[in-house]
């Protein structure tokens, strides 16, 4: 009986070892699937991929996270694509972010203007992608490398949705900008079928500031979206180039079906409203057709002109549509 018992005893331990052996194996296997699954997304989050910009290649790993961004344009492609960057640069107009993205930009550092960035104030919120543009910040590009990789487009001239898939691709979002930039291809379409015929109107675009008077072209934000939606221009509008400034001798050249007109006003005084008060009192001006028909109307400088971005795009042609009602 007692050696039976020992035979027992012996046949039960040796299975207690085989049980333990495979618990201990099949919890090996598992956390080795799950060190080769987390693995797996670690080395696809951390691919490197190399950006070709206006500057040259920058390589980049990974999602960036801390994102600087040192133009207007591209501080709304980065909010269109969920991304609030650590620092950017201020607004033309605001204090200091437009009233159309001020909410968004919560607790974003301010860095100064687009031209004249602050290096030291970029370095010491230590980002892991810089974006900035080639017209602004060419001289700086070398110091803004030594802080993190930075990417750069070429020009800021009505050239937004060029930038705005590299800044995507930089962001390792080009996805959701791809989307992003085909629903914009939608809305143009859609906004052609509602304005139907009412697009041979001709569509004049003029800006005051404080200190000049512009009659603006098809080298524009404005001009490049109308453009795109199949607007007619005026004669002495219909032509290549960004804009020229002109004297009161020019005023009807700003004549047309329809006109739009935006005031530059960066300090916030009255002095752009005096300027235009004074050259809509002009007998020029009130001699004009589209002025004798009182179909003039002023909208906001920084959707239309300054801020340049896709968010402004989408709701410029949303306003545009609302007028042609």
């Amino acid at each position: 009986m007692k050696s039976m018992r020992k035979t027992w005893l012996g046949m039960f331990a040796l299975l207690l070892v085989f049980a333990i052996v495979a618990a201990g194996c099949g919890s090996k296997d598992n956390k080795s699937d799950g060190e080769a699954a987390a693995g797996e997304t670690s080395n696809a989050s951390q691919e490197e991929r190399t950006i070709t910009h206006a500057m040259g290649t920058t390589k980049l790993t990974g999602t960036p996270l801390r994102v600087v961004v040192l133009t207007n344009e591209g501080t709304e492609a980065l909010l269109a694509l969920g991304v609030k960057p650590v620092g950017a640069v201020e607004s033309y107009e605001g204090d200091p972010w437009y009233p159309h993205i001020k909410d968004q930009m919560e607790g974003v550092q301010e860095l100064g203007g687009e031209s004249q960035p602050n290096i030291e104030l970029i370095a010491s919120l230590k980002p892991d992608l810089i974006i900035g543009n080639k017209l602004r910040q060419e001289k700086v590009y070398d110091q803004l490398s030594a802080i993190a990789p930075t990417v750069m487009s070429e020009t800021l001239r009505g050239e937004w949705q060029t930038n705005f898939k590299l800044y995507a691709e930089a962001l390792n979002k080009k996805e959701e900008g791809d989307k992003l930039l085909a629903d914009f291809d939608q809305k143009i379409a859609d906004a052609k079928t509602t304005l139907g015929d009412k697009l041979q109107q001709k569509v004049s675009v003029v800006r005051f500031m404080p200190d000049k008077t512009r009659i603006y072209y098809n080298e524009t934000f404005s001009g490049m979206l109308l453009d795109k939606l199949g607007f007619a221009r005026p004669e002495a509008q219909s032509k290549d180039g960004f804009a020229d400034d002109v004297n009161k001798d020019r005023i009807p050249d700003m004549d047309g079906d329809i006109l739009f007109y935006f005031m530059y006003n960066p300090d916030g005084s009255d002095t752009t409203q005096k300027v235009a008060d004074e050259w809509m009192n002009d007998p020029l001006w009130k001699n004009l057709s589209v002025v004798k028909n009182n179909n003039v109307h002023q909208v906001d400088d920084a959707i239309w002109n300054t801020s340049g971005g896709i968010i402004s795009a989408n709701t410029m042609i949303d306003e545009l549509v609302t007028y042609f009602k």
